[in-house]
């Protein structure tokens, strides 16, 4: 029961759903469904071929039954049966301003250098991560005299202060880190909705040092909008 339920969850939401994309990067996909095929056939063989049950009688006419229930297994294994119905029925959310807000405080990395020149346009479209970088980074200080444009949830500091904040992964959400911009000239909408924030970069801080992060968006607009089906920036 508990691998059919456990299969059947993960299909639901990596073969019929785009849930998965709240977990792990959307490459990994394909071995998520091969692993919930995997699973229910592992349920019904075991289903098929499970042990005779507690009171039955093996070949040689001997009472199976000896109080220790051989064929179902202890009775608090279905308790089990709970977090493998909760994901199935109710997966989880993305992970949110309570991940950001509990993660250790970011550290600048040392070293400056010179990004790309970026694209042309305004408002120069970028991901929370790839400003953070340029503000923080960029001795060629492309973002001077752009308007950008952010998108992602809202997260509240000390003082009034708000931020358009991202978590980051590599693989999964379990290696999540956060990335965030602070928001000027604008009211702070409640935490966790999801904004595109456009406006202006402000210098702040020496450089790649601490007190250049984290970065600063002077904002001309700010616009509520949907949660993507990927929450996620890859790092």
């Amino acid at each position: 029961m508990l691998l059919l339920l456990t299969g059947g969850a993960v299909l639901r939401i990596a073969l019929f759903s785009e849930l998965y994309l709240r977990y792990v990067q959307e490459g990994l996909r394909p071995y998520l469904v091969v692993s919930g095929v995997v699973l229910v056939l592992l349920g019904v063989v075991a289903a098929v071929a499970r042990r005779p049950a507690e009171g039955e009688h093996d070949d040689h006419g001997h009472d199976q039954s000896d109080g220790h229930s051989h064929g179902g297994g202890p009775r608090v294994a279905w308790l089990l049966t709970l977090p493998a119905l909760a994901l199935l029925l109710f997966p989880p959310p993305a992970l949110g301003s309570y991940s950001a807000d509990r993660e250790a405080a970011q550290r600048a990395a040392q070293g400056v250098g010179t990004f790309p020149a970026p694209a042309a346009g305004n408002p120069l479209e970028l991901t929370v991560g790839e400003f953070s970088s340029r503000a923080i980074f960029d001795s060629g200080r492309s973002l001077k005299g752009r308007t950008v444009r952010l998108t992602g949830f809202v997260t509240h500091g000390d003082d009034g202060v708000w931020y358009v904040t991202r978590l980051l992964v590599s693989c999964c959400a379990a290696d999540a880190s956060t990335s965030k911009v602070e928001i000027r000239d604008a009211d702070a909408p409640v935490t966790d909705t999801w904004v595109t924030v456009t406006g202006t970069w402000v210098p702040k801080g020496k450089l790649g040092s601490d007190e250049a992060w984290p970065p600063v968006l002077d904002a001309g607009s700010v616009k509520r909008v949907a949660e993507p089906s990927n929450p996620y920036e890859k790092r």
